[in-house]
């Protein structure tokens, strides 16, 4: 996703001798995403997700992993209020695990967690959940962190096989979402892929009972149903006086670096 680093301005791996007076202290404000129009979602996510947010998947032939929409302008998530909240039921899991972040090597075969240094809950006054005890060991806060990624990378890992899935039996079509607003402001997503009904319908009877064993057909029609959502999606978009059509370019799949 060509934005989704956006939200980290400054990672460095965690560390005793680096990070030993860090703590953190959460503050419920998301504006760090506020120029973020999707993110990645776990194949997990899709049940809580799919009632919110438009899923859809984005990618190419280097790898393709679902992406939930929250905007249709480039630079603009309407999932925000003013004050920085998230407006919704549900926050998708890459959201939730900032200001943390797994980075890899070339081969993924070595994770580092790292922190985002320019996070402002991140602070040397003991405000919040320190990340190292007096004795230099990481504190269960860091503990839990480290879980909560550990767990995050293993539904990365289940996510891209279930797209390989779809990709393998040829499931995938290009679509686009066109919203237009009061004014004439006209806004397009464009690029991204969307499970195609009449092939999934064609699909063998083997096929087609082995995506129901696997959990993966309930799966797809979450993701199809959730494309209703686009439709509440005006209502969240402010309306930009002489605004005229703006099409936004799809988001990339993530690296493993960013799982």
């Amino acid at each position: 996703m060509s934005t989704q680093m956006l939200i980290y301005e400054n990672a460095f791996p965690v560390s005793a001798r680096r990070h030993a007076q860090w703590s953190v202290e959460p503050s419920g404000d998301y504006a760090f995403s506020a120029k973020v129009n999707s993110v990645p979602l776990m194949a997990v996510e899709f049940p809580p997700a799919a009632s919110e947010y438009a899923i859809v998947f984005a990618g190419n032939d280097q790898g393709i992993m679902p992406v939930v929409i929250l905007g249709m302008r480039g630079n603009q998530n309407v999932y925000l209020n003013s004050a920085g909240n998230w407006d919704a039921k549900y926050i998708p899991a890459f959201i939730r695990r900032y200001p943390f972040i797994f980075s890899s090597d070339e081969q993924g075969k070595t994770l580092t967690l790292c922190i985002d240094e320019g996070y402002k809950g991140c602070n040397q006054d003991d405000r919040g959940q320190r990340l190292f005890d007096e004795a230099g060991k990481a504190t269960p806060y860091v503990d839990n962190v480290l879980k909560f990624l550990q767990n995050y990378q293993a539904q990365f890992q289940r996510t891209q096989a279930f797209c390989q899935k779809l990709k393998d039996l040829d499931l995938f079509e290009a679509m686009q979402a066109s919203i237009h607003l009061p004014g004439g402001e006209k806004l397009a997503l464009t690029g991204f892929m969307a499970v195609d009904r009449k092939k999934l319908k064609a699909l063998s009877g083997d096929k087609l009972s082995e995506l129901v064993q696997t959990d993966e057909l309930e799966l797809i029609y979450l993701h199809l149903e959730s494309i209703r959502n686009f439709a509440g999606m005006r209502e969240r978009l402010t309306v930009i006086a002489g605004g005229k059509e703006d099409e936004t370019p799809p988001a990339k799949a993530p690296q493993q670096a960013a799982a």
